[in-house]
């Protein structure tokens, strides 16, 4: 498994993690992704050890915390062989301090997800979405008194729009905090608005993506086709209205091109997806997830083959969209295109 440095941070993650949403169980949307139980998730955590997949990520609301919960058990005794990266930010409950970034949320948050996983520190905290409520120096104040306690090693963000992300970059290194290292982020073959604006922040500023929901909201795995209903048992019938919209023409087009691929190369349509986004810029890892060990196995084996400049091309223009203002100006006109080479 390849390794690649997170953002302008010493830490070396592998180009595919784990994403353990699916383990727990509990809740309605994000406890629908699956019920793996503790010898399930340990045998899958084995799989991924077993390839070079050394990092596992999760957060407090997966499965209300259930998730975090399994994780920890199935890296009971092996500690030191991963790297565990959770989230916090969103509500957890119904109490006026049951979401955001507040120092009594995050505090409370980092705590219990220790208690949870079953360690003493988080080598990754993230929060999961920006707090509009809460006064940035406060959050990252908060997250430098983790850090100073040994709690966490790095600090990283989810969902944050550029202007959100680059204000906590300046306001933390006026006040000598950590910085952000991460961005966890959506990003796919069937949604590229990542590109516009956060991919050049990330490459200026050193933010490494780790990509979430890879197979843009299950719609990549290959059970998607032009005219074909979908499987009675996908979850996009329960969780569609909550993930990213995607147009169908742009999705169609994309998984024609997909198929043309598959059926040249011999790999799954989700490894071609997968493999597609490794070459992008600033991706730091792809978080792929799984149910069962076949899924797994299948989604490893995206990270192992080198895929043909020509494919390539071709998915490039499959999925193309315009760009919104102010970014198309740089893209129509070469003044603008001189001024503001693109970097992807």
């Amino acid at each position: 498994m390849e390794y690649r440095r997170l953002g302008a941070s010493g830490l070396k993650v592998p180009a595919l993690s784990f994403g353990a949403g699916t383990f727990g169980g509990r809740g309605e949307l994000f406890g629908a992704w699956g019920d793996t139980g503790a010898r399930e998730a340990r045998r899958l955590v084995d799989i991924c050890l077993d390839a070079g997949v050394t990092m596992f990520d999760t957060a407090d609301v997966y499965s209300a915390g259930a998730s975090e919960e399994v994780l920890g058990e199935a890296v009971r005794g092996r500690r030191d062989q991963v790297i565990l990266s959770t989230k916090a930010g969103l509500p957890v409950g119904d109490g006026p301090n049951d979401a955001g970034s507040a120092r009594s949320r995050l505090i409370k948050a980092c705590e219990d997800a220790l208690r949870r996983l079953g360690t003493d520190h988080i080598d990754l905290f993230q929060l999961h979405a920006f707090d509009a409520g809460t006064p940035i120096e406060e959050v990252l104040a908060a997250l430098d008194a983790l850090v100073q306690a040994g709690k966490v090693r790095y600090l990283g963000v989810s969902n944050f729009a550029g202007w959100q992300l680059m204000k906590s970059l300046a306001i933390a290194d006026r006040n000598r905090h950590p910085r952000y290292v991460a961005h966890q982020v959506y990003y796919s073959l069937a949604g590229r608005d990542y590109e516009w604006e956060l991919m050049p922040l990330g490459l200026d500023q050193g933010v490494g993506a780790l990509v979430w929901s890879p197979l843009g909201w299950g719609r990549l795995t290959g059970k998607v086709r032009r005219g074909r209903p979908l499987p009675s048992q996908s979850r996009l019938h329960r969780t569609a209205d909550y993930g990213p919209p995607v147009d169908d023409d742009v999705l169609f087009r994309v998984l024609d091109v997909l198929d043309e691929i598959a059926a040249e190369t011999g790999k799954a349509v989700p490894q071609i997806a997968i493999n597609w986004l490794l070459q992008r810029p600033t991706v730091a890892s792809v978080i792929i997830g799984a149910r069962n060990e076949e899924q797994l196995r299948q989604n490893l084996d995206a990270a192992s083959w080198t895929p043909d400049p020509e494919h390539i091309a071709r998915l490039d223009a499959a999925s193309a969209l315009t760009a919104p203002y102010p970014y198309f100006p740089y893209q129509r006109q070469e003044g603008f295109a001189r001024l503001n080479p693109s970097p992807v």
